[in-house]
């Protein structure tokens, strides 16, 4: 068979429409500006945040937060996994739940303020057109004409 003739499943047409469509591609430029996003929250709670609620928590680092189910007990989560014990990671579970609420909240701040945005932009009335303009003009010279004169 020549490679012109190859036969293409019907879905693969279905499946290029689909992927083309807007609303895909917003989705996808939204998931790599999100992954973006998540690097920043990621260092703003890991480099920022941490060191301060360690300091008011008596220095506590959270990703050091852990119990050891089996294998040898250490003093640090990294050194515990380099040995190969399984531990229960409730600091790296803490971090990302603050991750969660600063990601939730700079999101909810977002949305607020493109809200409030979107709104002051559909108040503005839209100017009207140069025709507009003349047809009231003519309008009101028509109206004007039709009236009785003053006495």
């Amino acid at each position: 068979m020549s490679p012109s003739k190859l036969h293409v499943p019907g879905w693969v047409a279905e499946f290029k429409a689909f992927i083309m469509r807007g609303n895909v591609i917003d989705l996808a430029v939204g998931i790599i500006i999100g992954v973006a996003f998540t690097a920043i929250v990621n260092s703003l709670v890991k480099d920022i945040l941490t060191p301060f609620i360690g300091l008011l928590t008596g220095g506590i680092d959270f990703t050091n937060i852990f119990w050891t189910l089996k294998g040898p007990v250490e003093p640090t989560l990294t050194e515990a996994q380099k040995a190969g014990a399984v531990t229960v990671n409730l600091g790296v579970f803490l971090n990302a739940l603050i991750q969660f609420v600063i990601v939730s909240f700079a999101i909810f701040w977002l949305v607020k303020i493109i809200s409030k945005l979107h709104r002051k932009a559909e108040a503005a009335p839209p100017a009207p057109s140069s025709t507009d303009v003349l047809l009231t003009e003519i309008r009101d010279l028509l109206a004007r004409d039709r009236q009785p004169p003053a006495v």
